[in-house]
């Protein structure tokens, strides 16, 4: 704790004089949740969460991974999510429940490392890895590292995709609270495969780049949220055609385009970036 708030002194010292200090930076310097009552302002990869809880480090069905981050706080609808399907996954063989990862800082915003979403307590990261023992120190949630379940860039699932990483994806997938799911393009083609029964909820599991090592569930905007900017809903249909197609651009990537732009950099956030309302979540006490 002690070099990462020096790490954040430093960056804002060594900030031209004159700049507006990153949001990251002020976000990422809080340590519990603002005294609000509960609330996500802005969108996913743009804004911040008021009145955030924290997800216990054990429950009777999971634990937080990389406490050190600080990253277990999220929207209590985030919370009773992790909480219901934890429960689901305790259900299936050699599962006792689930290890979470990153959910959003206490008061979410932009974050030091790592995600550009993950900014409204709404976005889950959940390990693959089959949580059989819930009696991890500390010490060993930082050491230990999730699994992969990807095999030739992520095209096909290997050895260590089980029926039960299905199961559960599929009972997160029919969680009415969900809005999509981030998996990794061999794991949705294989889940095509495997499902002979009702397909709708395959709609919500979608390829993305990475999420071999986890999957990222994404929750809608809660009830009477007026300042949740929600997730567009995804294409009709049980989009096993599209991962499809992203499996063939794995194995046969197309030429690169000649006439393509160079890509832009990002620019990180301030705060006159993020909602109005982010202002107030940060500088509460």
């Amino acid at each position: 704790m002690i070099i990462r708030t020096l790490a954040i002194c430093l960056a804002l010292l060594a900030a031209p004089a004159g700049a507006d200090p990153l949001a990251k930076e002020l976000f990422g310097a809080k340590r519990a949740a603002s005294p609000h009552k509960p609330a996500p302002h802005g969108s996913y990869a743009k804004g911040c969460v008021a009145g955030a809880v924290q997800l216990p480090e054990t429950g009777p069905t999971w634990q937080a991974m990389r406490l050190s981050r600080n990253r277990n706080w999220g929207h209590p609808d985030a919370i009773e999510f992790i909480e219901r399907l934890s429960r689901k996954a305790a259900r299936q063989p050699g599962w006792n429940g689930l290890y979470i990862g990153d959910i959003s800082q206490p008061r979410g915003g932009p974050m030091l490392t790592g995600h550009r979403s993950h900014q409204i307590g709404l976005d889950i990261d959940i390990w693959m890895r089959p949580a059989d023992n819930l009696q991890l120190s500390a010490k060993t949630r930082e050491e230990i590292s999730s699994i992969s379940m990807r095999r030739a860039e992520g095209a096909y699932v290997n050895g260590n995709w089980t029926r039960a990483h299905h199961e559960i994806l599929k009972a997160a997938a029919k969680d009415p609270a969900v809005a999509r799911i981030f998996v990794f393009p061999g794991a949705k083609v294989q889940m095509c495969k495997d499902e002979k029964g009702d397909r709708a909820w395959l709609r919500k599991i979608r390829p993305w780049w990475g999420h071999h090592y986890h999957f990222h569930v994404r929750l809608n905007c809660p009830s009477g949220g007026r300042g949740c900017q929600e997730q567009v809903p995804p294409p009709a249909g049980d989009g096993c055609r599209d991962a499809e197609d992203w499996v063939r651009n794995i194995l046969n990537p197309p030429p690169p385009d000649p006439n393509a732009p160079p890509p832009k950099p990002r620019r990180e956030y301030v705060m006159a970036d993020l909602p109005q309302a982010c202002a107030q979540v940060l500088t509460a006490r």
